[in-house]
């Protein structure tokens, strides 16, 4: 039987390919009835496309695999926070449980800038658990951003040498 931290962890192999892209390391899977039916990542960049994240990219793999636009009884697992544009998705989405890693402090939606799922005027209700794993996805980013900025400043370095 597959626990929460199990769920996550391939959550966070999804996060591993994104990062190979050189994309934010954002994972997420989509578990119906014990079942992986939806998995994405992070690709805005490479897809050119802004709604191309984590979860928007696993609840249209797990619709076209089900052929259905409704998720009902899934859990969607994702290792950052959502933000709202994916909060919307996963209520459009019928989506009935979310489990998230790390808490996304400027755009996270589920708890850190809002309760969004608590929302009176919402014709669904998902039920949200955050922090499986958390240190493993935070250490990821972090990762992920150290060395953004080195190859930045890597960059920077080889377009100004300094003068002697």
């Amino acid at each position: 039987m597959m626990t929460e931290e199990d769920w996550m962890a391939l959550a966070i192999k999804q996060a591993e390919k994104a990062a190979s892209e050189s994309e934010i390391p954002v994972g997420a899977i989509i578990v119906q009835h014990g079942e992986v039916i939806g998995e994405g990542y992070n690709s805005p960049i490479s897809k050119c496309d802004p709604t191309a994240h984590a979860e928007i990219q696993a609840i249209r793999d797990a619709c076209q695999r089900v052929g259905n636009y409704r998720l009902p009884e899934a859990t969607l697992y994702v290792t950052l926070e959502p933000c709202s544009m994916c909060a919307g998705a996963i209520i459009h989405a019928r989506i009935a449980r979310v489990v998230y890693a790390a808490t996304e402090p400027k755009s996270g939606i589920v708890e850190s800038q809002g309760q969004f799922f608590d929302a009176p005027y919402l014709n669904h209700s998902v039920v949200s658990q955050g922090g499986v794993l958390a240190e493993v996805a935070s250490e990821q980013l972090t990762r992920f951003f150290q060395y953004r900025r080195a190859q930045k400043k890597k960059l920077k370095e080889q377009a100004n040498p300094p003068i002697s």
